[in-house]
């Protein structure tokens, strides 16, 4: 970062816009007048505006002045605060792991696939909800320290990513229990006779399941398209339709949304990777993340 101006001119002229005056600066710095003088005005040519004028015995704050003090009370306030913050940190180190999360994955297999790392004592976890490709965008400009989605990443000239599989699910359908005597009659061919909801195509297994209702020769009626997996299931829940969903998260499904399963999605499966910039994983959370890595730092 490049900075125009000196911090220490700074602090100089704002201890000067607190005294009131110079001479009062001078003494509370114990430095002399002529010196804190000369960093002011060290100050004012690299900022290109007069900050102070003559009032009395003393000097006023012109309207560049007083920009600037407002500043410098933000600055050195937080100067304040960082011993204790380092001082803080010392005594409680932590792991911070950002995360970010493809919003087609569903977000009850997230906690699943993060289960190696939430008992770490010093986990700082910061997760970023988003579309694949800014996910892969925020990762190649090391915003992110790994990328969960239901994809590998695609090669790409700019880009240098490695994905790393962490598995796959089978998948059922679900239905809320107001839905569920009628899609167990029959099925899958009950599914033609329900209100239907889906993940929105740019969901990876959104392809597979048009494939299945076409195998099984079946029209359903789509009566919603959700980009967000929580949603679908909220919904879901709530009567709005039947839902296909991970066979991973069927417990916590039926006990958190009390939706019933109807039968198997045959030949179905919802892959999930972690996406790094790294070939060789250093980070010591992400290296917990991927099946068959030792966790060691």
């Amino acid at each position: 970062m490049s900075v125009p101006f000196s911090f220490r001119h700074l602090y100089y002229f704002w201890v000067v816009a607190k005294e009131g005056g110079v001479a009062r600066a001078a003494a509370r710095l114990g430095m002399a007048v002529q010196t804190v003088s000369a960093q002011v005005r060290e100050l004012e040519r690299s900022l290109g505006h007069a900050l102070l004028k003559p009032a009395g015995r003393g000097v006023a704050l012109t309207e560049a002045g007083l920009a600037a003090m407002r500043q410098g009370d933000q600055i050195f306030a937080l100067g304040d605060e960082l011993p204790a913050l380092v001082r803080d940190a010392a005594a409680s180190p932590t792991l911070r792991l950002r995360a970010g999360i493809s919003d087609a994955l569903p977000k009850l297999v997230v906690r699943r696939l993060m289960e190696p790392v939430m008992h770490e004592t010093a986990l700082r976890l910061l997760c970023h909800v988003d579309e694949f490709d800014d996910l892969l965008a925020d990762l190649a400009l090391h915003r992110l320290d790994v990328v969960l989605a239901d994809r590998p990443a695609t090669a790409r000239a700019n880009l240098r990513l490695y994905s790393h599989s962490l598995g796959v699910s089978g998948m059922s359908w679900y239905a809320p229990p107001s839905l569920a005597a009628a899609g167990r009659r029959g099925f899958p061919q009950s599914l033609d006779q329900l209100p239907v909801l889906l993940p929105s195509a740019h969901a990876a297994v959104r392809v597979q399941l048009d494939q299945w209702f076409e195998r099984h020769a079946l029209r359903p009626r789509i009566v919603g398209e959700f980009e967000d997996s929580a949603l679908l299931k909220t919904f879901g829940a709530s009567g709005m339709g039947v839902f296909p969903a991970p066979d991973v998260v069927h417990d916590d499904l039926a006990e958190r949304y009390r939706v019933k399963r109807l039968g198997p999605c045959d030949g179905v499966v919802e892959q999930f990777y972690a996406i790094g910039t790294e070939k060789k994983v250093q980070h010591p959370l992400v290296r917990r993340l991927l099946p068959g890595l030792p966790t060691s730092s």
